[in-house]
């Protein structure tokens, strides 16, 4: 019996000390990330929304533009930095870090697409004040669609940028995707598994393999800010990619795409995967969507050709 209390007293002071190491060694890596500052946040604008402060730009005048980052890990309002300058030109553009992202506010909560719905619908009505055109990158299109269904008065045209198959949006999480939500959001070991997942390494593969056309010559600015994004927060960080890697943010667009009235219209990078089908699932939805496909471009050609992107919104906006 003594034995076994040794035994038992002995793992307790192992497993305490590995996981205050651990811990330590959590809050050095989401501290490193931050070392380059590639976030500018001295333009402090928040807008203070009741689940946390979310944090955007406003630049130029005009016509106001909403600019909506894409749901990658590491996300934020630096996705459009290519862009939103020119933009500005012409139109009044606000560019967000959706809640959980960037430099807004990452409470520990389950991130549904009804949560970026409200929160982009409040935000046009709160600050923007005004119809408003929105352009939408990757996942976030589907929040734009389901919000411009909710209260299609708030909304103008939408741009959608690679936006995500719908096919794939109908897919609710599942018992192992529920256990993986838990498991990350474990205190300690939950987040060292993601600063795994969002290590440098795992990030450029991932912008080096899916995101761009040309991976032999990456925007490393725009790599940095997405590893720093990922870590912001600390611990908090790995809240919304938890519910969106578990399914959580899906929702059903197909109906809310057959009645919307809102011109829509859709830019594809030319090698993003399954492209055509994509266009084709939305089109068959709503026959008045618009299309075209930007050469030498993959999942941000916004980042890879600013230039032909920027000639396709002005003709769109």
């Amino acid at each position: 019996m003594k034995k076994n209390k040794n035994r038992f007293a002995t793992f307790a002071v192992l497993f305490a000390s590995a996981t205050a190491i651990i811990h330590i060694g959590n809050k050095i890596i989401a501290a490193s990330a931050s070392l380059k500052e590639m976030l500018d946040s001295n333009r402090r604008n928040y807008y203070k929304w009741r689940f946390g402060e979310i944090f955007y730009t406003k630049k130029g005048s005009g016509s106001p533009v909403l600019l909506i980052h894409d749901m990658l890990p590491g996300g934020s309002g630096y996705e459009w930095t290519n862009v939103e300058e020119e933009l500005a030109m012409e139109h009044t553009v606000y560019t967000i870090d959706l809640l959980g992202c960037g430099r807004s506010e990452k409470p520990g909560m389950t991130y549904t697409n009804f949560v970026y719905v409200q929160v982009i619908c409040d935000f046009i009505k709160n600050v923007i004040g005004e119809k408003t055109d929105v352009i939408a990158s990757g996942f976030s299109g589907s929040f734009a669609v389901m919000a411009c269904r909710n209260e299609g008065s708030l909304f103008n045209r939408i741009m959608l940028v690679n936006p995500p198959a719908p096919g794939n949006l109908t897919q609710m999480p599942s018992k192992k995707d529920k256990l993986l939500k838990y498991f990350l959001e474990v205190p300690v070991f939950g987040t060292l598994v993601y600063h795994m997942i969002v290590s440098r390494e795992n990030i450029n593969n991932l912008f080096i393999e899916n995101m761009f056309f040309d991976p032999f010559h990456p925007d490393q600015n725009m790599l940095d800010a997405y590893y720093e994004a990922a870590h912001k927060g600390g611990a908090q960080a790995k809240a919304a990619y938890a519910s969106k890697a578990s399914r959580f943010m899906n929702i059903n667009i197909l109906p809310a795409l057959k009645n919307i009235d809102n011109s829509i219209f859709i830019i594809e990078g030319e090698a993003e995967n399954n492209g055509d089908e994509v266009i084709a699932a939305y089109q068959e939805a709503n026959p008045s969507i618009e299309a075209v496909m930007i050469p030498h471009t993959k999942h941000l050609p916004h980042v890879e050709d600013p230039e032909k992107f920027l000639e396709q919104a002005g003709i769109f906006l």
